[in-house]
């Protein structure tokens, strides 16, 4: 929304106008989704962010350069606003970026995401550099950092274990579940048995003791095993 106020004020700028209309009737979609399928609290809080934010700071904004400001200075503050908020807008995933790096788990971060920020923010780069607009260039450099650094982070944990998914199997171990049958016939069987027979290779290699018969014995057999009483 900031944009369209700067390519309105600064004249000659229809691909910033059209680009950035498409993009707020998209948000407003997604938006009106997320308010009539979350939970309430969830609307509750967004409700406050969309007030304080589209609508108190942009107020501000607009108010306060609109009637102080006039001529260029008022298109060099107004394009320092949109450069700064286009900064915070670009440094939000850092989050995301720490949550795979602590989960060794690239679940959080789509690798499409992360491709479409790094090429939006080197057509956005190049665009502001032909047209000698340097507060709509200077936010791409650090979209195309952060965006080429979310891509060097799935490559490097795409085929990683989660480490969240290694704790939890640890403190959590799938356990046997037994049905029994007249009395004479027990059925004995074992969820995930993949995951139970890789946690047991890693707990004696970590003691050094190679894999052990009972990994084998349980590797060798299907998921069910049906042990017939005497």
């Amino acid at each position: 929304m900031l944009y369209l106020y700067y390519a309105n004020i600064k004249k000659n700028m229809v691909l910033i106008i059209t680009i950035n209309s498409f993009g707020i009737a998209i948000e407003t979609i997604y938006l009106a989704a997320f308010m009539l399928y979350a939970a309430k609290d969830a609307r509750i809080f967004t409700f406050k962010v969309l007030v304080l934010f589209n609508f108190g700071a942009m107020g501000v904004a607009v108010g306060l350069t609109y009637m102080l400001l006039d001529g260029h200075l008022r298109i060099t503050i107004v394009g320092w606003i949109c450069a700064i908020f286009s900064i915070c807008v670009f440094a939000a995933p850092l989050s995301i970026m720490r949550k795979v790096i602590r989960t060794k788990s690239v679940k959080y971060m789509p690798f499409t995401l992360s491709l479409a920020l790094t090429l939006s923010a080197i057509v956005w780069l190049q665009y502001g550099l032909l047209i000698h607009d340097y507060y709509v260039a200077m936010p791409n450099v650090l979209g195309f950092i952060f965006g080429m650094a979310q891509m060097i982070l799935y490559a490097i944990y795409k085929k990683t274990p989660s480490r969240t998914r290694g704790v939890l199997q640890q403190q959590h171990p799938p356990q046997p579940t037994i049905d029994s049958k007249n009395g004479d016939d027990i059925t004995v069987t074992v969820d995930d048995m993949n995951e139970a027979v890789e946690m047991m290779q890693l707990e004696s290699t970590a003691k050094g003791g190679g894999e052990n018969d009972e990994g084998s014995h349980i590797r060798n057999n299907d998921d069910d095993i049906i042990t017939t009483a005497a």
